[in-house]
């Protein structure tokens, strides 16, 4: 009994598969993972500093004992929420330098993908039109 998944690769050019898609996705795949583990690195990084922030305001809060204590609680409210406007704004601005990263790295990518495609269709044109002319040759010759 044969089977039926048993086949005998070496007549396939796999080199050209390579070439034109598994080596272009290999590197797309990671150009995503790296940007993947970027934005999950800055936003752990966020989290924690967003966790501290709250949690020294939870102290703050914590240790007002009287009215006047807690009029310099919400004094300082006001500087807090400007810190942590500034690190929501500075880590937005992180997030999209890492997307615009990723789109130029992958445009790149892409226009390589693209040229080598070309570049190998050229080879392919050039190597089925020269036998054509050769016979056309041939045959003109022959009259």
């Amino acid at each position: 009994m044969t089977n039926a998944f048993a086949f005998n690769a070496k007549p396939f050019d796999t080199a050209q598969l390579e070439s034109l898609f598994f080596s272009p996705a290999r590197a797309f795949a990671a150009l995503s993972v790296d940007l993947g583990e970027k934005l999950i690195n800055a936003q752990l990084e966020a989290s924690r500093a967003y966790a501290e922030a709250s949690v020294a305001q939870l102290r703050s809060l914590a240790s007002v004992k009287d009215a006047e204590g807690l009029k310099g609680f919400m004094e300082g409210q006001q500087q807090v929420a400007q810190e942590l406007a500034a690190r929501l704004k500075g880590d937005a601005e992180k997030v999209v330098a890492l997307q615009q990263q990723f789109v130029q790295e992958s445009q790149k990518l892409t226009e390589g993908s693209v040229e080598q495609a070309q570049a190998s269709a050229q080879e392919g044109v050039k190597a089925a039109t020269q036998p054509a002319a050769k016979a056309v040759s041939a045959a003109n010759a022959a009259k």
